[in-house]
């Protein structure tokens, strides 16, 4: 298997299929995104950020690269988090669960596979912009992913990943662009008010 070598996102199992409606861009001040009926603040969506580029600083001479690879760092988050609450929520419609043992077998798995802890985080940040902080939350997507993909059958998570989504009604600050419901993430979206008055994110200095 190549499943644990080859990082994938968590969308890329959900299928270009459409999941979510339009969001209202009402978002209240302080609000990354409302996912059913639950804040996902800029200060906690900005924590993820930070530690992202903390371990990217650590990267040694990769450093620089790494930040220069993720320029919408703040809106590639807020699509992972949209996307593990879509999972949860078809997760606790299927009644399937990750315990911690399952997570914790399948970090072993990746580490296994990548020739080590340090290689397998290494891999997580250069991949996905995850930070070793962050490692569990993916491990944990993959864990549920396998499991809706054992219920349901390969390639046939549209219908349940459609519902979860709907149920969910997600509303996104149109600051981090627009939630695309085609390719379920998010995009750029069309705020040309926000790039006039925004100053885009500016990568903290290699030896930070």
């Amino acid at each position: 298997m190549h499943r644990r070598t080859a990082l994938s996102v968590s969308a890329a199992l959900l299928v270009a299929a459409p999941l979510l409606s339009a969001c209202s861009g009402q978002a209240r001040p302080g609000t990354a995104a409302v996912v059913g009926g639950e804040r996902i603040t800029t200060s906690a969506l900005q924590a993820q950020v930070n530690d992202v580029r903390a371990a990217q600083n650590r990267s040694g001479q990769a450093a620089a690269e790494l930040i220069a690879q993720t320029p919408n760092l703040e809106r590639q988050k807020l699509d992972s988090i949209l996307q593990s609450r879509v999972i949860d929520k078809m997760a606790r419609t299927a009644g399937v669960t990750a315990t911690e043992k399952e997570v914790e077998e399948e970090r072993r798995s990746y580490v296994t596979e990548n020739k080590g802890d340090e290689q397998f985080e290494a891999l997580l940040l250069q991949k996905g912009a995850i930070s070793p902080g962050q490692a569990e939350r993916f491990l944990t997507n993959q864990v549920l992913l396998a499991k809706l993909t054992a219920k349901y059958g390969n390639g046939k998570l549209e219908e349940p990943a459609r519902a979860a989504a709907k149920a969910l009604d997600i509303e996104v600050n149109p600051r981090y662009g627009a939630w695309d419901v085609q390719q379920v993430k998010l995009g750029a979206g069309d705020t040309p008010w926000i790039l006039q008055r925004t100053a885009p994110e500016q990568p903290a200095p290699a030896g930070a």
